[in-house]
């Protein structure tokens, strides 16, 4: 997917209030013209860490390494002119992506670098100029081991119907997960598998299974209706890759009760937040039925939160795991009250399998693998969390408003 400079000035939408920095960029000296995968390449070379590569005009471009902006060893600041032709060339002819940016100011894609890297990227209108941020997807798919995941987790592969859904903000890891989840079904499991996503991340070979992947826009026009067509195609496995609106929800769950196994993500922080988002799609007079339905149907939430590891070598995930039980099905259904949470039952599931994130991050604390601050400052209840953590004394000074008085 890549185009000529020549197309670079097509992609910015003509809007009269931009003319002030159509200005600033004309007024900016003519530097020589680079060739975009050049510049993408050597950026590569900073690290073996990169995450996300960065283009704005007025800063050089810069690479994300363990949640922090780096130099990507090019001084050359960026002009308007510069960030449009990188946006441009990354685009290519993708109509959908050029219709978009200009109507709604910003656009996603999938680009693959020569014989090297694959990025998701998205480019987007800022102060009338183009920036544009790429996501560095990684050449091979990674393995549960690499992840480090939980046990548990490897059990989805042995489900036969059903949702799993893998929560998190942007940047957690969700695609890295359900990616390893796909990884180790192709190779125990014979089974089609077909995922749709926004754009194709990571590329899953024919294994044991066969595996078929759609991008949105280019081989399909939207999540519901390729998830409406994946019941007719004989999957027995279907990865969406989000769950953004009603009708994809609702489809996701059909498909659950009609024997498939179905996979997706949700922007959300936790396994709560993610039942109340679910439920929160649908009017009020519905949502007792969905709460039913979801009961019914949901495996496994999965909720993942990167942290910066103490040694500084990258970050590690903390992971709260939700299973479906007797009394989680029953949370999910009539909702949460006092002592009846599903932060309750993960405390008590742990011999079911289930975890929750303060769980996580006070055994990584424990381990050496992060320190204590950084761990607090992820979790979900602090003061608890400080609390189960007392027996390890404190490296901070004592609060004086805390200490008894009377010795």
């Amino acid at each position: 997917m890549s185009s000529t400079a020549n197309s670079a000035p097509n992609i910015a939408p003509s809007t009269p209030g931009r003319a002030n920095a159509a200005a600033i960029g004309a007024a900016a000296p003519a530097a020589a013209p680079f060739s975009t995968p050049a510049l993408l390449a050597a950026m590569l070379k900073t690290s073996a860490k990169i995450s996300d590569l960065f283009f704005s005009p007025g800063k050089p471009p810069l690479v994300e390494i363990s949640g922090k902006l780096s130099p990507a060893g090019i001084a050359r600041t960026l002009t308007c002119d510069d960030t449009r032709r990188i946006g441009s060339d990354l685009i290519g002819n993708h109509e959908h992506a050029i219709q978009n940016l200009k109507e709604r100011g910003s656009c996603d894609v999938s680009y693959s670098l020569a014989g090297a890297h694959r990025f998701r990227v998205n480019v987007f209108m800022q102060r009338g100029s183009c920036a544009v941020v790429m996501r560095v997807i990684p050449t091979n798919v990674p393995s549960f081991e690499s992840l480090n995941l939980p046990v548990e987790i490897a059990k989805i592969v042995g489900l036969r119907n059903g949702i799993v859904l893998v929560t998190g903000p942007t940047g957690s890891g969700k695609s890295s997960t359900l990616a390893a989840i796909i990884d180790k079904i192709n190779k125990e499991q014979c089974y089609h598998v077909l995922t749709i996503e926004d754009p194709i991340e990571f590329l899953h070979p024919h294994k044991n299974c066969m595996v078929n992947q759609r991008e949105l826009h280019s081989d399909t026009p939207s999540f519901a209706l390729a998830l409406r067509a994946a019941l007719r195609q004989a999957p027995k496995v279907i990865l969406v890759g989000e769950m953004r609106d009603k009708e994809t929800i609702e489809i996701a769950m059909e498909a659950a009760e009609t024997g498939h196994l179905v996979l997706s993500t949700l922007h959300t922080i936790d396994a709560s937040k993610t039942v109340e988002r679910i439920a929160g799609v649908f009017p009020m007079a519905e949502q007792h039925t969905l709460r039913n339905r979801l009961a019914k149907s949901f495996r496994y939430i999965i909720s993942q939160r990167l942290v910066p590891r103490k040694d500084g070598a990258g970050r590690v995930a903390v992971i709260e795991i939700l299973k479906s039980t007797l009394r989680t099905r029953e949370y999910v259904e009539k909702g949460e009250g006092e002592g009846k949470t599903l932060l309750d039952a993960m405390r008590v599931g742990e011999q079911e399998g289930m975890q929750h994130f303060d769980g996580d991050i006070e055994r990584l604390i424990r381990n050496g693998t992060i320190d204590r601050d950084t761990g607090l400052a992820y979790a979900t209840n602090p003061g608890n969390l400080q609390l189960d953590l007392s027996d390890l004394g404190s490296a901070s000074e004592p609060d004086p408003l805390l200490e008894t008085s009377g010795k």
